[in-house]
């Protein structure tokens, strides 16, 4: 069957199937973090398909993988939509306490720290593009630098999934990776429009509509949230409470879209009320059991997919001219530089002014993990003369933060927790919230 030819169900049938495949595989055999797993092996069942392509010609093995990426569309599958189902799931098992303990911190890496890399990465990635030639202007540095700044909630998730942190350091990279893919995607957003059309391009304008999209997206968020927390209150079945925590993601995207504010920031926003007040303070324990249950499955689901997708989308791309691989491989220092920079300024700003608790910023930065969020935003960049450098550029990142950082991060954790005793003790991998389950308000007690 072409590929043209899928349905929605054999697209979803083929990709539920060969994540299982991979994920038992490793299992049994590699024993890695099943998204470095699936990244790793996704690559390499594509590779395998390259070779079979130029082994086989006549079977247009590669042209087949293609067709089925772009029946897919991977900007479309990870932003429209199930991005928010990613954010909800994760934002359900944040321990609030403790993000809240940290709030400063989360608000100025998810905003600050996410404009502030934006523009090193641009301007590093525009001195390298210019000392190798490709003339690239500086506002296409800029759409780089946007796209590639955010941590991704499912890579984070994926690289620290089994690494034993401090609570207070997976709690900020969980409310880090939750709060900026929204302020990233606006701010992309504007730097696409700067560069396509910079004569109708207003700064009092992109100012606007960057503070209608973020923080209209976390209005309306607490908004929906506040509305299901009462709902659930008010009843005790947990087939209709699961219900509800469905239709506030379905629900909650589509109104944002209509509204024009972030839909990302809004799963994340209502699912930290939903999470704390809902889940933890007003259901019964078997609903709260239920609900955490399936939220963890839904996450594990779609994080394992869309990383065999990432794995699939970047091997499968068309592979780059020497030139564009140096440049490519340039950006990943001028990341982590990036990274650096616009972690430790803004959070050591923020340690003089606040009691902001201590922080290891050697994890922090080296937890910040890239994946399918800048893929998709990358993707979705207009096809020209910059399109292949910058995706071979977010390419580079991407395996780099998700196979190198996410392999050596454990270790890291280790060995920092050896040499430094005040670090704080870590915490095991949970797939539940900490807190312990309380008892169903009465209905109409709230």
């Amino acid at each position: 069957m072409e590929p043209t030819g899928l349905s929605p169900f054999d697209i979803a049938a083929i990709l539920i199937f060969a994540t299982t495949v991979l994920a038992y595989l490793n299992y049994h055999l590699l024993h890695l973090p099943p998204a470095i797993a699936l990244t790793l092996m996704g690559s390499l069942a594509a590779l395998a398909v390259i070779a079979l392509d130029h082994a086989a010609p006549e079977l247009m093995a590669l042209e087949q993988l293609r067709g089925f990426l772009d029946r897919i569309s991977l900007r479309a599958t990870l932003l429209n939509g199930v991005l928010s189902f990613l954010l909800f799931a994760l934002a359900l098992q944040v321990d609030f306490p403790v993000l809240r303990r940290n709030v400063w911190q989360v608000a100025s890496l998810s905003s600050v720290s996410v404009v502030l890399s934006a523009l090193l990465i641009a301007c590093g990635f525009w001195l390298v593009a210019d000392w190798l030639g490709l003339g690239m202007p500086f506002v296409w540095c800029l759409v780089f630098g946007a796209l590639i700044s955010p941590t991704d909630p499912t890579a984070v998730e994926g690289v620290t999934e089994n690494a034993r942190m401090p609570v207070s350091l997976k709690a900020t990279l969980a409310g880090e990776s939750l709060f900026n893919d929204g302020v990233a995607i606006v701010l992309f957003s504007l730097a696409v429009t700067a560069a396509l059309a910079p004569s109708s391009y207003s700064w009092e304008a992109a100012l606007l509509l960057f503070a209608r999209e973020a923080l209209g997206g976390a209005l309306f968020g607490l908004a929906i949230g506040w509305l299901a927390l009462q709902a659930v209150r008010r009843i005790d079945d947990y087939k209709i409470e699961v219900m509800i925590s469905l239709a506030v993601v379905l629900g909650g995207y589509t109104l944002a879209q209509t509204l024009h504010v972030s839909g990302p920031v809004c799963a994340a926003m209502s699912g930290l009320i939903f999470g704390h007040h809902g889940v933890e303070q007003s259901m019964s324990r078997e609903t709260r059991s239920y609900m955490v249950k399936f939220w963890v499955l839904i996450g594990d689901i779609l994080n394992a997919v869309l990383f065999l997708l990432v794995g699939l989308e970047l091997a499968a791309s068309p592979a780059p001219s020497w030139l564009l691989a140096v440049a490519a491989l340039a950006a990943i220092p001028i990341a982590l530089v990036a990274r650096l920079i616009s972690t430790v300024l803004p959070l050591g700003l923020l340690r003089k002014v606040t009691t902001a608790p201590p922080i290891a910023f050697d994890i922090l930065i080296w937890a910040g993990a890239r994946g399918g969020v800048s893929i998709a935003l990358a993707l979705s960049v207009p096809r020209g003369e910059y399109y292949p450098l910058i995706f071979a550029a977010t390419y580079a990142i991407v395996v780099f933060t998700v196979l190198v950082q996410g392999i050596t991060l454990g270790p890291l954790i280790r060995a920092r927790q050896a040499a430094d005793a005040s670090m704080p003790p870590p915490v095991l991998p949970s797939a539940s919230p900490s807190a312990p389950p309380s008892a169903k308000s009465p209905p109409n007690s709230a």
